[in-house]
């Protein structure tokens, strides 16, 4: 169980209150675009019914034949198709996990066998990659001239366990080499491939974006199979309608409950949490639990700039005392206006969530209430903090920043319209904090900080994970940033790890919690925020999934 865990403080506050003053954030830049939706819905049918033509046809003349499997597996995956042949494809990784691979020389192969095992769960060692060293234990010299085989190495590293060094001596020597690929032979076949795995690896990559981006890269290999190809276009175009549909339905809802209206001080980014929660579960069996994630996120994206760059902390006080008894008899208690209307919908909000559910499924709910409840009560001790003008330790500050985060609030949320799959057993499992969730939220609260950093410097603002470090050790800005880092490479293998079968949840549980991560590290990689101030990067990824559909 992880030791980061928090309790609402009782101690009574000072009577001092501290004027804070509205952070103003951009508003939304997609205006209505999502707002309607006009798709023919007999164009759709078509293109549906094509789809599952040729999702028989691969099952019967690619995956029954004998192809590469190692190739084959690795394309269904990242052309973006792998959720229609689950089955199949854990039928081809159990074969390769216990066939003779392992006995290949070629590091493309090799690593490309590790990684999607590993991936997957299978228990496969590091040490098959000895062999690739020379009589002084560096990794040898010819390898570098084998490009496709260096990409292979770097995206297997990625999958590296805690003190695996070998793996990481492996990272560092195709991180060199790639980079210098790039910088010196910009006409190289792969150069683009390898930018883009240097910015983002497959382990760190969202699963639609990454499969808009390979469809084209697929397309140009001469040995493509047409049929695949054409299933990845047609199966991404009509996932593409099906999310904007969706979309469409959550504007509405955020329209009608006149969000931006009663509370113009928040963050109106739609659009960007609906994007957030695609790169959580995609597939059409998810829509209900992705819309009902979708609002409360953004329902928890108020809630935090109400206490973040609004509230007074005598209100905050009243406010945070009535969610904890969530009882609609406090209304009245609440001052001013907007805290009451803020009130009301929350309380609203979650009652039209459970008409959505089946009576037995209402305990999933009641669950992600309480972690609501723990996370606004981390929300107020923060503001406790800025109106005393209090600078806690950093490891006093992770024991409220962990639950802050909001990071454990959504995962339990986005397992609540996941039907059958989650269990009692399930939150049980969440709510002794296993090493995946820890280390998700720590990676998490430790990009946050680092990404918003710029943007938190302008205005009053709590000490961030950043600052406590830097008191606490005696350290520079730089040294803080570079230490928070390295414990963000430490989660992130960590997460990997928690992978190993057999796990103690379903795959599909363990999958959410890893997606989350991934959409975390898009969002405030290199030091950006992406969410409170929209950039080019989020605006063309938001294009490439929601609105550019694929040339068929």
């Amino acid at each position: 169980m992880n030791q980061y865990f928090y309790v609402l403080a009782s101690s009574q506050l000072c009577d001092k209150i501290i004027a804070r003053p509205t952070t103003k954030f951009h508003p939304s830049i997609w205006g209505d675009r999502f707002l309607h939706y006009n798709i023919s819905e007999q164009d759709l049918v078509c293109k549906q019914e094509r789809v599952e033509e040729l999702i028989q046809v691969v099952k019967k003349e690619i995956l029954s034949s004998n192809h590469d499997q190692l190739k084959l597996i690795d394309n269904l995956q990242r052309l973006g198709l792998s959720y229609h042949f689950e089955s199949e494809i854990e039928k081809l990784l159990e074969q390769l996990s216990i066939g003779t691979h392992h006995q290949n020389n070629n590091i493309h192969d090799v690593s490309l066998r590790f990684r999607l095992l590993r991936q997957s769960g299978f228990k496969v060692s590091s040490s098959i990659f000895e062999k690739f060293k020379d009589e002084k234990g560096n990794f040898k010299e010819s390898l570098i001239t084998d490009v496709s085989g260096l990409l292979s190495l770097y995206e297997a590293s990625h999958l590296s366990y805690v003190g695996e060094s070998i793996l990481d001596e492996a990272l560092a020597f195709t991180t060199t080499h790639l980079k210098a690929i790039v910088a010196n032979s910009k006409n190289h076949p792969l150069s683009h491939q390898i930018s883009i795995a240097l910015e983002r690896p497959l382990r760190k990559t969202i699963e639609r974006l990454h499969a808009r981006f390979y469809i084209s890269i697929y397309e140009k290999d001469a040995s493509h199979n047409k049929l695949l190809l054409e299933l990845a276009k047609l199966d991404f175009n009509v996932l593409q309608c099906f999310h904007k549909k969706e979309l469409s339905e959550i504007m509405r809802w955020w329209k009608e409950h006149e969000f931006v209206k009663k509370f113009p001080f928040a963050r109106d980014r739609m659009v960007e949490l609906y994007f957030w929660i695609l790169g959580v579960y995609y597939e059409p069996k998810y829509s209900r639990a992705r819309k009902l994630l979708t609002k409360v996120i953004a329902l928890t994206s108020i809630t935090g700039d109400t206490y973040d760059a609004y509230g007074t902390i005598d209100k905050l006080e009243l406010l945070t005392k009535a969610i904890q008894r969530w009882d609609i008899n406090c209304l009245d208690k609440l001052e001013p206006e907007y805290l009451k209307t803020y009130y009301k919908v929350m309380l609203d909000s979650y009652e039209e969530f459970e008409k959505e559910l089946k009576k037995e499924e209402l305990y999933k709910l009641e669950y992600a209430k309480e972690e609501m409840k723990r996370t606004i009560g981390g929300y107020f001790e923060e503001a406790r903090w800025l109106n005393e003008g209090y600078f806690p330790s950093f490891d006093e500050h992770l024991r409220v920043s962990y639950v802050s985060s909001a990071n454990v609030l959504l995962i339990a949320t986005s397992f609540v319209g996941m039907h059958d799959i989650v269990t009692h057993e399930t939150l049980d499992w969440l709510s002794k904090h296993p090493n995946i969730v820890s280390a998700s939220t720590l990676l998490s609260r430790f990009m946050d900080d680092i990404g918003s950093r710029k943007f938190e410097q302008e205005r009053n603002h709590i000490p961030s994970t950043v600052d406590c470090y830097m008191k606490q050790y005696g350290v520079s800005e730089e040294e803080a940033i570079k230490e928070l880092n390295k414990k963000v490479v430490t989660h992130w293998k960590e997460i990997n790890e928690d992978f190993i079968r057999p796990t103690v949840v379903p795959f599909p549980i363990l999958v959410r919690v890893l997606n989350f991560t991934k959409v975390i590290d898009l969002f405030y990689k290199e030091g950006d925020d992406q969410y409170t101030r929209v950039g080019k990067a989020l605006k063309e990824s938001i294009d490439a999934l929601l609105i550019d559909s694929i040339p068929l």
